[in-house]
């Protein structure tokens, strides 16, 4: 008996498309919008780096004026610091040699007129 072959057709209606194409979700903003915040960001901040820099300028300037306008009262200071220590020193060489005949407080030890004492006291 002969076996009766059936041939394996398509269903009725024909096969499904194959999908093959990609099926990706979105997944937030694209280049451009990307490189748009990017450009804001980056201009923002450069904006806040210029106002930074104009108002270190203006505390440079106002720092500066504030030296030159004291100045004046920084040496006047130093004068009467320097009076004062002159005057103490001296007090204080007449108080160690007051039983030294013959010596004069205040007067150079030194014997050559080009000598000049300091005139400034480093502290």
């Amino acid at each position: 008996m002969p076996t009766a072959y059936r041939q394996d057709m398509p269903p009725e209606g024909g096969f499904e498309m194959i999908k093959y194409k990609r099926n990706l979700p979105f997944r937030g903003p694209g280049g451009l919008a990307i490189l748009g915040g990017v450009l804001a960001v980056c201009t923002y901040g450069m904006y806040r780096v210029a106002l930074g820099n104009l108002e270190r300028r203006e505390l440079r300037r106002e720092k500066t004026w504030a030296r030159l306008h004291l100045v004046p009262l920084l040496l006047a200071e130093s004068d009467r610091d320097t009076y004062r220590r002159q005057q103490a020193a001296l007090a204080r060489e007449t108080e160690i040699m007051k039983n030294v005949e013959g010596w004069e407080p205040g007067k150079s030890v030194y014997n050559n007129p080009k000598h000049r004492p300091q005139e400034f006291v480093v502290i």
